[in-house]
């Protein structure tokens, strides 16, 4: 990917990179373990972004 990039997309990678973490341990105990993992977590070698 080019390092430069137009702001649109940089600002679509900064809010998927913000996505991209698991669920915090007091949510998982406030639901009392009905969310358990986060279903949106991506590997950046095994799939594509579509942004």
């Amino acid at each position: 990917m080019a390092t430069i990039k137009p702001t649109g997309k940089k600002l679509r990678l900064i809010k998927r990179a913000k996505q991209n973490r698991p669920v915090p341990l007091w949510a998982v105990a406030k639901t009392k373990r009905k969310v358990r993992y986060n279903k949106s977590r991506f590997h950046w070698r095994r799939s594509r972004l579509k942004v």
